[in-house]
C-alpha cells in the first residue's frame, strides 16, 4: 500500500508539472524515481520518457479542448522532435550514468536561469 501511495504522489507531481508547464514532468519523475523509489538512474530516465508520453497526450487533449492548442502551430516541430527522440533513444544505451546526470543537471540549470532572466 505504501508503494502505491508513493507511485500516486510521483505521478501526480509529474502530471501537475506537465499540465502547468506544457511538459517537464520528467523534472519530478527522475529524482523521485531514483531518490524516493530507489530506481536505477538509467531505468529512471527511460521510465520517465514512457510516463511523460501519455501525460503529454492528456495535457494536449485538455489544451486542445480549451482552445489553447493550435495543431497547425505544433505540426512543424513533430518531425524534428520524432527524429531527435529516436536518435537520443539509440544513443542512450551508450551514454554513461555520470554523463546523463550532468546533461540533466545542465538542462535544469539552463531552464532555471532562463526562467529567472525572462521574468
Amino acid at each position: 500500500m505504501r508503494d502505491r501511495i508513493k507511485y500516486l504522489i510521483t505521478g501526480a507531481c509529474a502530471g501537475a508539472a506537465n499540465g502547468f508547464f506544457g511538459s517537464g514532468g520528467g523534472l519530478f519523475l527522475v529524482p523521485l524515481f531514483t531518490g524516493w523509489l530507489g530506481m536505477p538512474q538509467k531505468t529512471a530516465f527511460a521510465t520517465s520518457v514512457a510516463v511523460i508520453f501519455p501525460l503529454s497526450a492528456v495535457s494536449a487533449a485538455v489544451y486542445f479542448r480549451s482552445g489553447g492548442l493550435s495543431l497547425s502551430a505544433a505540426a512543424p516541430y513533430l518531425f524534428g522532435g520524432a527524429a531527435g527522440g529516436a536518435l537520443s533513444g539509440l544513443l542512450f544505451r551508450r551514454a554513461s550514468v555520470p554523463l546523463l546526470r550532468k546533461a540533466f543537471a545542465l538542462l535544469l540549470l539552463w531552464g532555471g536561469v532562463r526562467a529567472l532572466l525572462l521574468l
